[in-house]
């Protein structure tokens, strides 16, 4: 018998997450896609939060939702909190104008862990750079609301857990008091922008840089893609009728994953040997290489759109 994890038995369901009403937290890019989101949950907290775009189309969005929008430049300073929820590609540059404002003992909160790996970021003695990226529902998450089932991405109905790193985590000794208090403020503010969460997991940048995009979007996203292109295929190019391929191709896809990643029930001798067939015919015998920091260094560069990281 398997036994489920206690985590996704949804212990959240219906809990508001507070905030600390003297904590200030600014949101740059509050009008993305991105941004909306997190601006969303941090907007039912108690906290003060600004509310920061720069284009005509962005602050009319903002405004719309019945939020005041306020200039980065003015509320920097006194925010403990800055989230930079804007594209990847433009992240060090906007960095370089909010960081110099920012107090000391204020953290620069990014939502994925490229340009801080690639050293892209601008830095200031006493300002904190911390990453949080979201693990989004677990397919095996225990879900029992309609409004659980249609929250796939999470933040909304669905709990799911974070994964975040916090800059020299790894090399800190846990006894600087400013920073643990630091590490603490933020765990709550990202805690509030995906609510409800599960858990929050701390690593290093280089981890969850590994994490993401070489366990995630090079391995699980080309994956998933991979899925939809075969299952196309089978439609498109054997005739095979599309109600029959989604009814066996979807219930295989989830029985796969609980049998491959929780144990749940042990592959046939014949599915055995029709997967060693798909590996040789699919998968390259050297694909371990995509876990080099070499090729790590060589993938965020491409999605950063750089000549090459400069960690």
């Amino acid at each position: 018998m398997t036994t489920t994890d206690s985590r996704e038995l949804n212990p959240l369901k219906g809990k508001k997450v507070e905030l600390d009403q003297s904590l200030t937290v600014a949101v740059v890019g509050a009008a993305g896609k991105m941004g909306t989101r997190v601006s969303n949950n941090l907007n039912l907290t108690d906290a003060t939060i600004h509310y920061c775009e720069s284009s005509p189309a962005g602050i009319e969005r903002v405004e719309a939702l019945g939020r005041a929008v306020s200039d980065i430049d003015e509320v920097a300073g006194e925010s403990d909190v800055v989230i930079l929820a804007v594209p990847d590609v433009v992240l060090g540059k906007v960095s370089e104008q909010v960081v110099p404002k920012m107090k000391d003992g204020s953290v620069l909160l990014t939502l994925d862990p490229a340009a801080a790996y690639a050293g892209l970021l601008a830095t200031k003695d006493g300002v904190l750079q911390a990453c949080a990226h979201p693990a989004h529902p677990s397919v095996f998450l225990e879900r029992t609301t309609p409004e659980e089932w249609a929250d796939t991405f999470g933040g909304i109905a669905a709990p799911q857990e974070v994964v975040a790193a916090l800059e020299g985590e790894e090399e800190a000794d846990g006894s600087d008091g400013e920073r643990a208090a630091a590490k603490k403020r933020v765990e709550d503010v990202i805690r509030a922008i995906y609510a409800p969460v599960i858990d929050v997991h701390w690593v290093s940048v280089k981890q969850l840089a590994q994490l993401e995009p070489t366990l995630v979007e090079t391995t699980g996203c080309m994956i998933g893609q991979f899925l939809k292109d075969s299952m196309d295929y089978a439609i498109n190019e054997q005739g095979i009728p599309e109600d029959a391929v989604k009814a066996i191709f979807y219930g295989h896809i989830f029985i796969s994953l609980t049998n491959a990643l929780r144990g749940s029930n042990p592959f046939s001798d014949a599915c055995l040997l029709a997967m060693d067939y798909g590996r040789e015919s699919i998968i390259r015998e050297d694909w371990q290489k995509i876990w080099k920091d070499s090729e790590l260094d060589s993938v965020i560069a491409k999605m950063l759109k750089i000549d090459a990281v400069k960690r």
